[in-house]
């Protein structure tokens, strides 16, 4: 009885989940206030054949990388008064059928805090402005 139970509302929270539109992404939160920007210069490395390319991309706009697609749905920097750091919400498809993506914030100061996790590319954030 208690797994019947335990499942039905595991299954009614999913449901809730699914259900539940994305938010539009805000900066980071912290202490001061991160100030938006348009664009994001990014830099797609090739692992295999060790060939990067450089990838500029304005808010709402996407690219196609090889198999990757990039979105980038905001993008914002630390004010002046504080370090200098700049901050893009990122999608990251890849179109092969397994392959991982990437879905929210990359820091350009912080690139393994968040970062797309896959075996042939790397995608990082240089810059916002």
């Amino acid at each position: 009885m208690r797994v019947a139970m335990l499942a039905a509302f595991v299954l009614a929270a999913t449901a809730a989940v699914a259900q539940t539109p994305a938010p539009t992404p805000s900066a980071p939160s912290g202490p001061g206030s991160w100030l938006s920007r348009d664009t994001a210069d990014l830099l797609v490395l090739d692992k295999v054949n060790a060939k990067s390319t450089a990838v500029t991309l304005k808010v709402g706009q996407a690219a196609d990388n090889a198999s990757l697609s990039i979105s980038l749905r905001a993008c914002s920097v630390r004010p002046p008064d504080q370090p200098i750091d700049s901050a893009a919400y990122l999608d990251i498809k890849d179109s092969r059928a397994g392959a991982p993506g990437f879905h929210g914030w990359m820091f350009a100061n912080e690139p393994a805090v968040n970062m797309l996790e896959h075996p042939v590319y790397d995608v990082r954030l240089v810059a916002c402005h």
